[in-house]
């Protein structure tokens, strides 16, 4: 089997990483590294949620994710009118991710926002957003377990998301810049720990593709999304040290 630019196998991820309370301010943080790749993700608790939601004894969680300047070539203007176009989009997915393996109602009518700030950009900035979003939640969840907040941590499995595409006519793993700009199909995939489908994001952005090659992309994702659930799994293994919520 050839190698790709980087010398990685077509069902190889680039090296990652989970570093848990990268930040101490808040109720759960994660700095998360694919490559090149550096996205800070905090977990910030109120004890409220949307009005749409009150009385309803339930959570919930959401997202906000910005690309910072500094964090590619060229300098990003920071959003000062709110989030459009992209940024909502990925927002959006990131919130969506991590409701699907949240109990809402055993979390009770207490909010969690997760900020998901790029550092650096080097491809699959959505996706390991939702992998570091994740640590970042676990830890939030199981501080407000033990400050007596909620009597169960509410997170059901883990949440995990990767990129595969299409790049020179071959399905490959874990994109970085140079093949997820040049690719003729691209995908994001979001699984559960259990191997779970959440969703699927994935177009041509060329080329078709045949039915064949889709369960060649998502067999390299559920390989990829296996690894780096037991990545979270390990790094999650310890109790996190108690905090106060709102300190």
């Amino acid at each position: 089997m050839s190698t790709r630019y980087d010398g990685r196998q077509a069902d190889e991820l680039r090296p990652f990483s989970f570093t848990r309370d990268f930040t101490t301010m808040t109720m759960g943080s994660c700095l998360v590294t694919f490559g090149e790749t550096r996205v800070l993700c905090t977990a910030s608790v109120e004890e409220d949620v949307p009005r749409w939601m009150k009385g309803k004894g339930e959570g919930w969680v959401t997202a906000e994710y910005s690309m910072l300047p500094g964090s590619s070539p060229e300098r990003i203007n920071r959003e000062r009118r709110g989030a459009k176009g992209r940024t909502q989009e990925i927002e959006r997915l990131i919130g969506r991710s991590l409701r699907a393996v949240t109990d809402m109602r055993a979390l009770g009518e207490t909010s969690i926002r997760l900020d998901c700030d790029v550092l650096q950009a080097d491809g699959g900035t959505r996706t390991a957003s939702i992998c570091g979003a994740y640590v970042a939640l676990h830890d939030a969840c199981e501080r407000l377990v033990q400050a007596g907040h909620v009597p169960a941590n509410p997170l059901t499995t883990e949440c995990v998301a990767i990129s595969v595409g299409i790049v020179d006519g071959r399905p490959v793993l874990d994109l970085p810049y140079p093949e997820d700009s040049t690719a003729d199909v691209d995908f994001n995939v979001i699984m559960d720990g259990n191997g779970q489908l959440i969703e699927v994001q994935g177009t041509a952005e060329g080329n078709t593709f045949s039915r064949a090659e889709l369960d060649a992309l998502l067999d390299l994702a559920e390989g990829g999304v296996a690894t780096i659930a037991e990545a979270q799994r390990s790094v999650l293994a310890d109790a996190p040290a108690p905090r106060t919520p709102g300190r």
